[in-house]
This record gives structure tokens, sequence and C-alpha cells, in this order.
């Protein structure tokens, strides 16, 4: 027994990530199992249920690893960091970026490119975004994200954890959006997804870095995924969701390069020590 648990204990990040993987990508498979057993199409429930499922990954291998790794302190300072709420104001702000710039490229496409661009007004959408938000940022920002900034920049961190992110999405890719199933442009989608994700990845590990808050980093998530949903134009085809998508993550590549790059040097410096309640204090002047 203590010979597995040393080994998992060199490499806990490999180990998040393939446990996050196998349950999220498992509980995919399990809600997809009966139509694909009956040799019938996906219905788009069952590609909406794939995300609850899913949600799991994230969050239990965050909370499982963390007990084994850190013990109950462990879960303290975690549970410490998802109720952090003493943080510079201006810190919110963050939250009206997604989707302050979602619905600015929207109406921009639809003045200069067609109507079909229109945003949409799905205001049931708060509802896909709250649970994503509160249960995948326990694992990506309470667990992963501190730990890979032990032997990587913080930037390098974030990226890295923004691409994996977007992988993580694979299983249900072809039921985000509204022109689903994207057919043939699946792949573009799931390109411009993924440098969107990548780009609000390394918002919320700034704004992370900068707080010590994972509660932040939980608001921002569902800002985004909500944001996202609410605004999502209805009437576009594939290629259109596939291009506005993109639109988007370059939009949001350049909020990074003006928040990020323009006001922290210490998220470039080599790494960071992030897990440590010490340093967390010490570094984010907030308390738990």
């Amino acid at each position: 027994m203590a010979a597995p648990r040393s080994a998992l204990r060199r490499y806990p990040v490999i180990t998040y990530f393939t446990l996050t993987f196998a349950v999220s990508w498992l509980g995919a498979l399990a809600v997809a199992a009966p139509p694909l057993l009956r040799h019938e199409p996906f219905p788009k429930v069952t590609g909406i249920l794939m995300f609850p499922a899913m949600l799991l990954g994230p969050s239990l291998s965050g909370l499982l690893l963390t007990r084994i790794f850190d013990g109950p302190p462990g879960l303290r300072d975690l549970f410490s960091r998802l109720v952090r709420m003493r943080v510079p104001p201006r810190c919110y702000a963050i939250l009206l970026i997604p989707p302050i710039i979602v619905g600015s490229v929207l109406l921009g496409l639809k003045t200069f490119v067609s109507p079909l661009y229109a945003p949409g007004h799905f205001w049931m959408g708060v509802l896909f975004g709250c649970p994503a938000g509160f249960f995948e940022e326990i694992g990506w920002t309470g667990f992963a994200f501190p730990r890979m900034t032990r032997a990587l920049n913080p930037l390098a961190a974030a990226i890295l954890l923004g691409l994996l992110w977007g992988l993580w999405h694979l299983p249900a890719i072809d039921y985000l959006g509204t022109s689903t199933p994207h057919g043939k442009y699946w792949l573009p989608f799931f390109a411009a997804f993924t440098v969107a994700m990548t780009a609000m990845r390394v918002l919320i590990s700034w704004i992370y870095s900068k707080t010590g808050s994972v509660l932040l980093a939980q608001l921002l998530h569902a800002s985004s995924t909500g944001a996202l949903v609410i605004f999502s134009p209805p009437r576009v085809t594939a290629a259109q969701e596939a291009f506005w998508y993109l639109v988007y993550g370059l939009a949001l590549w350049g909020i990074v390069a003006a928040v990020v790059t323009g006001n922290d040097s210490y998220f470039f410096a080599p790494s960071l020590r992030l897990m440590s309640p010490a340093n967390s204090r010490k570094r984010f002047h907030a308390t738990p």
C-alpha cells in the first residue's frame, strides 16, 4: 500500500488528470451507452445529461487526492480557499469580462457579417454556469493549478491547464453551442472552443494567483459558461458557430494580453508555491 501511495505522491498532477479524465469520460460513456448499444442516434438530451456526470471528475478527484496527499490540514486549506470572499472589490470586476466580450463579439458580427449572429437570450443558461463553475474549479483551481506552478511558471501552467480543460470537454463537444451536432465542423468548433477556453483559463488562474480565492475562480467560470449559454445565437450554422467561437477566443486573448501581461510580472516567475497556506496569506493579503 505504501509503495503505490509513494508513487502517486511523486506525480500528483499526472495522477489528478488521469483520475479526472477517467471518471468524467467513463461517466459520459455510461450516459451515452443506451443509444450506443441500440445503434441509435444520440438524442440531444443525452448530450446534455453527459455534463452532470462529467462534473464529478474534477471535483471528486480534487477532494480525494487532497485528502490522500495532504490529509485533513490540506482539506481545511482547500475549504478556506473555497469560501475566501475578502478580496479587493475591484477583483470582482473580472466577472463582467465574459458577458461583455461575448455580447460585443456577437453584436459586432451581427452588424458587419450577418444578422444570424444576433445574441440569444436564453436566461436559463445561468443554471448551466453555476454547477459547472462550482464543481469543476474545486479540482482545476483548488488542486491542479497550484501544484502545476511548482514546476512551471503560472502562465505556462495556466495555458497547459487550459488545453487540458478543452480536451476534457471532448466527449460532449458535439452538444456544446446551439448548432448541434456540428457534423463535419466538429473539429473546427473544438479547436475554436479550446482557443477560447485556454484564454479563459489564463484569466481564471490569474485572478486566483492575485487573490488565493477558489470562490472567485468558480464565479468567473460560472460567468463564462453562463454567458456562452445565454447569448449563443440560436440560428447560426455549425460553420458560423465555429467562426464566432474563434473570434471570441481571439478577443479573450486580447484581454489576456492587456490585463495579465501588463500588470503582474510574478505571473511569469519560474514557479510559485501557491499551495502553502502561509505563502498564500503572505502573497494575497487575504483572510480565509
